[in-house]
This record gives structure tokens, C-alpha cells and sequence, in this order.
């Protein structure tokens, strides 16, 4: 959880500089799908249109995405990647695959190796 909650507090939030280690990345992902099913849950129980899981998407949109680019960043890749998702199936793919590489060991341009700090 405290991975998560590092992810969306005021210094992570929209931090697209620096490397998050793979443990980072798919903590705030669990958490994210584990959010996001409850807010489903309930939006089907007060039978509203997904309102609650549309405020959830959009509030944490920009963790999301910044949290992937530092992820990206970690395996030496530019941040520039994370647009790979916008191609159908196959973008998806690759960014899942860039995301589950090991950290480039050592420090790289975007910073000092997570793993060693």
C-alpha cells in the first residue's frame, strides 16, 4: 500500500523524472485494479453508469501514466514509450514487456539505479 500511496502523493503525483523499480510499478498497478474494481462494485449496487470508476480513472491518470515513464526509465527506455500503448493489442504488449525487464544496473541518464538507494 505504501507503494501506492507514494505514487499519488504531491511529490510523485505528475513526476515523470527518475526510475521506479519493478516493485513500485505493479504494487500501484495491483492497488490501482484492486481500487478499481470496488469502485465498480459499487457504482453496479447504487446502479450508476461507472460514474465512481470514472473519477477514479481520471483522478489517477497522470500517477498512472508517470509512474509507467519512470518504469521505463528504469529499463533505460525513453518515456516517450509509454505511446506504444495507443497501438491496438500489440503497443499493450510491448509496454507489458518493457515493464517486467530488470533495471538497468548501475546509474543510467535518468538517474541512479532504485534498487542500489
Amino acid at each position: 500500500m505504501n507503494w501506492f500511496i507514494d505514487c499519488i502523493t504531491k511529490k510523485n503525483y505528475a513526476n515523470f523524472n527518475g526510475r521506479a523499480r519493478r516493485k513500485e510499478y505493479w504494487m500501484f498497478i495491483l492497488f490501482y485494479i484492486i481500487l478499481a474494481f470496488i469502485t465498480i462494485i459499487i457504482d453496479k449496487m447504487i446502479g450508476s453508469p461507472l460514474v465512481i470508476t470514472a473519477i477514479l480513472v481520471s483522478a489517477l491518470f497522470l500517477p498512472s501514466l508517470a509512474v509507467t515513464v519512470r518504469r521505463l526509465h528504469d529499463t533505460s527506455k525513453s518515456g516517450w514509450w509509454v505511446l506504444l500503448q495507443f497501438i491496438p493489442y500489440i503497443g499493450g504488449i510491448i509496454i507489458l514487456v518493457f515493464c517486467v525487464m530488470d533495471s538497468t544496473p548501475g546509474s543510467n541518464q535518468y538517474g541512479e539505479n532504485p534498487k542500489g538507494l
